[in-house]
């Protein structure tokens, strides 16, 4: 290997690796990557992007099927479920391509290979071949994400018991679906499933759906879920799951009650464990809690020279945190004034159908906290061109400092919420206050305006409600 000595060697190529290494290079460091398998990690390769292309079918699908409404007669709706498929692995494919262009662009020495630490400076990166090659550096950026947490006694086995990578490539549309686990990623598949026509159960060992989400609008989305026809159980645990070539039998208990039900498959998403097994961490003082390698705001390990990133350090498990944390340690390895993260302004977003976004407090999280809390309420319905679109079921809550006028969260659900919750973001990262938003001026019409109703209505001064 003609090149074995950099300033930073990032191991694994997801969004906060590939970042990472792009963001070294310009800031003029001689930068590697070690990959063992696709460019972009899961978010790109089977996650974030695939899973988008897929709940982009199911709601057009959705929306076809309910034409009529809109006044347009449709008959005979049908959809390609391998040609569904194809589409989603295609846009994966492009944007894996698009990365690699980027690395190229920016000079980064891309190394294919699963990569470990020999000792502090040192990376070793076995190849295809099996053959070793060790790598000095100054520093290193460990990036290797995490993988499906598994259930104890129950494996996945890609049949008829799917983990998410399962779910994104069926052989055949199931026509009774069970989703363990009410996170992101399991309401996910629940709508994409749902919308094709699936007849979906979902169990959650809390107490309701979406828990890292405001109360009201976990509420408010289970109400949604359950119109649509899925079956929620909130305090309910899977205890065993037993398969067939024709249908897994699920053992769930619910409020104490054992109950058996059978289903063509089943969905794992009860959470992620970190990749730290194989980073030869043992030969370092780097310190592991769980499964997940613990680090200061800087993304600073216990070791002198070791960094780490993304779903690898903890929640909130994100690609857009994981891009942000590794610009922030690069530019600290390069001596400039960086800016710690504060993951109470990174925005979390759920990609079913209604969408949900949110950024900051919960009420319920800001009073425990002891603020005195303002809350503004704007139903969808009552927004002119949600109405317009066909599209008015949601809301949009916000959660202000009585005191201070500090936007502390913003809460949301309904269509496109998603692409609105970055205004919130702005506010809360600019410290804006209630009277900023109350002073600015929304278009008309969007669905964006319900923002500044949510506002005004916490403070009284709705104009639409």
């Amino acid at each position: 290997m003609a090149n074995t000595s950099f300033d930073i060697i990032v191991i694994g190529g997801g969004p906060g690796g590939y970042v990472a290494a792009i963001r070294s290079s310009q800031l003029g460091m001689k930068t590697a990557l070690v990959e063992r398998d696709h460019l972009g990690g899961v978010c790109l390769n089977w996650g974030c992007i695939p899973t988008k292309a897929l709940l982009r079918t199911s709601e057009i699908y959705h929306a076809l099927k309910n034409a009529n409404e809109l006044g347009i007669t449709t008959e005979n709706i049908s959809f390609d479920l391998n040609k569904i498929v194809s589409r989603s692995r295609d846009v994966a494919k492009k944007l894996n391509h698009g990365i690699e262009h980027l690395l190229n662009k920016n000079n980064v020495h891309v190394i294919p290979g699963e990569g470990g630490i020999i000792e502090p400076g040192v990376v070793c990166v076995k190849d295809q071949n099996g053959e070793n090659n060790n790598l000095n550096c100054k520093n290193i950026i460990l990036a290797t994400g995490a993988r499906p947490r598994s259930l104890p006694g129950i494996e996945t086995d890609g049949k008829r018991i799917w983990n998410y990578r399962d779910a994104m490539v069926p052989n055949s549309m199931p026509n009774s679906l069970l989703v363990v686990g009410s996170g992101a990623i399991g309401m996910e598949f629940a709508s994409f499933y749902g919308d094709l026509g699936a007849s979906v159960t979902i169990i959650e060992v809390m107490d309701r759906i979406l828990p890292a989400e405001d109360r009201e609008i976990s509420l408010l989305a289970r109400n949604s879920f359950e119109n649509q026809g899925m079956l929620i159980h909130t305090g309910a645990t899977l205890k065993s799951l037993e398969s067939n070539q024709r249908e897994v039998k699920a053992e769930i208990e619910i409020e104490g009650n054992i109950k058996t039900q059978t289903f063509d498959n089943v969905i794992l998403a009860v959470g992620i464990v970190g990749n730290t097994e194989i980073l030869g961490l043992e030969k370092t003082a780097v310190e592991v809690e769980g499964s997940h390698l613990v680090v200061n705001k800087w993304q600073e390990t216990a070791e002198l020279g070791i960094f780490a990133i993304g779903d690898l350090v903890g929640p909130p498990w994100l690609a857009h945190k994981a891009s942000h944390e590794a610009s922030i340690c690069v530019e600290y390895i390069a001596g400039l004034e960086s800016k710690p993260l504060d993951i109470s302004k990174i925005p979390g977003c759920t990609y079913c159908r209604p969408q949900i976004a949110s950024v900051g407090l919960s009420e319920e999280k800001a009073i425990g906290l002891g603020y005195n809390v303002k809350i503004g309420r704007f139903p969808l319905v009552a927004n002119g061109k949600a109405i317009a679109l066909g599209t008015d079921e949601g809301l949009i809550k916000t959660v202000f400092d009585a005191q201070t006028g500090e936007l502390l969260g913003a809460h949301m659900i309904g269509a496109e919420v998603t692409e609105m919750i970055q205004g919130y973001v702005i506010a809360r990262s600019s410290e804006l206050t209630e009277e900023d938003l109350i002073h600015t001026v929304f278009p008309h019409p969007t669905i964006s305006e319900s923002m500044h109703e949510s506002v005004l209505e916490a403070f009284e001064r709705a104009i639409h409600i």
